[in-house]
């Protein structure tokens, strides 16, 4: 996934501490000048696939928010989970998305931002992949959970805190950025401060932009503009600015993200289920930037990039009625180069090339599901699945082995994921098969 997308058909990787020094086909030195030599013979290794848009802390609530619609999903359902979350149940939720994430791929993620930041510090410090952290603010809104509504000042100085305890931490694979909700629950005031801090520390912003149509319209309501064409307006719009969904905008609201360079996460299960079908083709056709997400579990329930893979290279085609859109390659890119470009991380990640970081996923192909193997690409964007991933090595450390992640104690974590969930249910007045309930606060 270089700038040539060459493939060594019998390549070889030499990883000194947290970095790749060689790649290619080059002869090996004897094996005493090596700590470890590992034979991949008959893999397909890649760079480690990138999820542009997580929410961490969601985890615990899988299966919460199904079959009703957005306002109703967050109002409802997330905002009374999420207000009955602490610290421990944030650190838990986090390290049961990481492992799903790394069963599936995953070497470096974004999270949208939950409430308590230190567990999600936690989780990924110990899961041993790569994170870009924020914490979910808002000032404005109807339903907000008791709390979550501070002054504007309150709420940058919360962030900055968080960033001067995290950013860069765990040898640098913990990043901060900062994160806003959604144009329904964040002022101008809090949004221009927000993309000022986030300047100012040189890092990024985090927002989710022109989800459902109700969105736009309620901000030509308070603003006089849709959602995209506001924050044009307060000047917020360009390369550090990550914009989650855009399935609602239009061909001119394309070309602001493309003058500005704004980047765009494209979670294509997410979007389906609640949203609509963002014109990701003609937003590529403009050169701007789209990664891949899953998006949070009570949206999706599959914290599974290899999916979000297969379901792009198909929904684009329906929607357009055009079997070349979307091709494999391109994919591809979304999930690794394109994925690194969108968290500006492309000089460290998403690409096996020397001096960047031994994130390095190991895939067998000797499966029904996969075999035969004519076309590469091809096979890795519409056949692979997840259980095909076999090994995965993040900073140069190995990380999963043989589908073991060596970072976590999973059948402990396992435990303990069904305890805390189980007092979270009782907290907001979930039994099943009471689907369509409002829970409590």
């Amino acid at each position: 996934m270089d700038d040539d997308y060459k493939i060594f058909p019998r390549g070889k990787i030499f990883i000194e501490g947290s970095e790749i020094k060689k790649i290619g086909d080059f002869d090996l030195l004897p094996e005493d000048h090596y700590d470890e030599v590992f034979d991949a013979d008959g893999l397909i290794i890649l760079p480690g696939l990138v999820n542009t848009h997580v929410h961490t802390s969601q985890q615990l609530g899988r299966g919460l928010g199904d079959d009703v619609p957005l306002l109703t999903w967050l109002i409802d359902r997330i905002w009374p989970y999420e207000s009955n979350l602490n610290e421990h149940s944030s650190f838990i939720s986090t390290l049961l998305c990481c492992l799903e994430m790394v069963k599936s791929g995953v070497t470096t993620f974004a999270e949208a931002g939950g409430q308590y930041v230190d567990g999600m510090g936690r989780g990924v410090k110990q899961a041993g992949i790569k994170g870009i952290l924020a914490q979910s603010v808002m000032d404005i809104g109807e339903g907000l959970p008791s709390g979550w509504s501070k002054p504007v000042e309150a709420l940058i100085e919360d962030q900055t805190e968080i960033f001067n305890n995290w950013h860069n931490k765990a040898g640098e694979r913990i990043k901060v950025w900062f994160g806003l909700r959604t144009i329904f629950n964040n002022s101008q005031e809090l949004i221009l401060r927000t993309k000022q801090t986030a300047d100012d520390l040189g890092v990024g912003v985090h927002m989710h932009v022109a989800e459902i149509p109700e969105e736009n319209q309620k901000s030509i309501e308070r603003n006089g503009l849709s959602t995209v064409r506001f924050l044009k307006t307060l000047g917020v719009l360009d390369s550090n600015f990550l914009a989650i969904h855009c399935v609602w905008m239009d061909e001119e609201e394309i070309e602001i993200f493309a003058e500005k360079g704004v980047k765009v996460s494209h979670n294509p299960a997410s979007a389906l289920r609640v949203l609509g079908s963002p014109k990701i083709p003609e937003m590529m056709e403009k050169d701007i930037v789209v990664g891949l997400g899953t998006d949070g579990a009570p949206t999706n329930n599959r914290m599974n990039i290899v999916d979000e893979m297969w379901l792009t290279s198909l929904i684009h085609k329906g929607r357009l009625r055009n079997p070349t859109a979307m091709p494999a390659e391109d994919v591809l890119k979304m999930a690794t180069i394109n994925g690194a470009k969108a968290l500006n991380w492309e000089n460290e990640i998403g690409s096996l090339v020397e001096g960047k970081k031994a994130d390095i996923i190991f895939i067998d192909p000797d499966s029904p599901n996969m075999l035969p193997v004519h076309d590469i690409i091809a096979n890795l964007v519409t056949a692979m699945n997840s259980e095909n991933i076999k090994h995965m090595i993040c900073d140069g450390s190995w990380v999963m082995k043989d589908r073991e992640v060596l970072t976590i104690d999973e059948e402990n974590l396992y435990k303990e994921v069904k305890e805390v969930a189980g007092f979270i249910r009782e907290k907001i007045g979930y039994h099943s098969p009471d689907r369509f309930k409002k829970f409590k606060g």
